[in-house]
């Protein structure tokens, strides 16, 4: 007889098929100083952990990045802004329309914490909504989140009227609010939100 337990298991860690997973690489680290995404951590680069965690969990991944030189060691598919200067909401853009699945799992490429888990659970709450999406204290992580196909018309209206505040097109979608209880059941320090802004910021995980 089967060992339901061993099914189970292999379930909830098989890859999500159906949707897919997007790294947003095109900031320019202004703040940092370089390109933050290739600083590493015990060795191993931003971008290469957040790829990591992100191909635990989905079969399908891309980068939108305009320096794709620089990521080619990673040998995932990549796809530049349609729209450069944007910041996130041009990423977001050009991830829903370029993926062939019906939505996208959006982090950036400066989450060296991410907890595959905490993903899966809000990848799990998609059905029904445009936008599934973690609210702390009322800050809403718009870079650790569910988009899906549906939200392309109002990023189109947020980018025609230069409002480029991923927030503000929440009010006309359909959106699953993942708030700090649900959260701290994967991850109880909130660790997933850490990003790298800053080299001391870098430092202090290296410690």
């Amino acid at each position: 007889m089967p060992d339901a337990s061993r099914a189970s298991d292999q379930m909830v860690d098989s890859l999500f098929d159906d949707i897919s997973g997007v790294i947003l690489a095109g900031g320019k680290s202004s703040r940092y100083g370089r390109n933050k995404a290739l600083e590493k951590i015990d060795g191993i680069s931003l971008i290469e952990r957040v790829a990591g965690v992100m191909g635990s969990v989905f079969e399908h991944l891309i980068i939108i990045t305009n320096t794709p030189d620089e990521y080619a060691f990673l040998n995932i598919p990549m796809h530049g802004d349609f729209i450069r200067g944007l910041g996130p909401i041009g990423g977001i853009y050009t991830g829903l329309s370029v993926i062939h699945n019906t939505s996208g799992f959006f982090v950036a490429c400066d989450m060296p914490l991410l907890n595959q888990d905490l993903i899966r659970y809000m990848t799990n709450k998609r059905a029904g909504f445009d936008v599934v999406v973690p609210r702390i204290n009322g800050m809403i992580e718009t870079l650790h989140a569910v988009y899906a196909k549906g939200c392309i018309p109002a990023v189109k209206r947020l980018i025609a009227s230069k409002e480029y505040q991923t927030i503000r097109m929440f009010s006309e979608l359909s959106v699953c609010y993942v708030e700090r209880d649900e959260i701290r059941r994967f991850d109880p320090g909130l660790e997933s939100f850490v990003n790298i802004n800053r080299p001391q910021e870098l430092r202090r995980l290296n410690n």
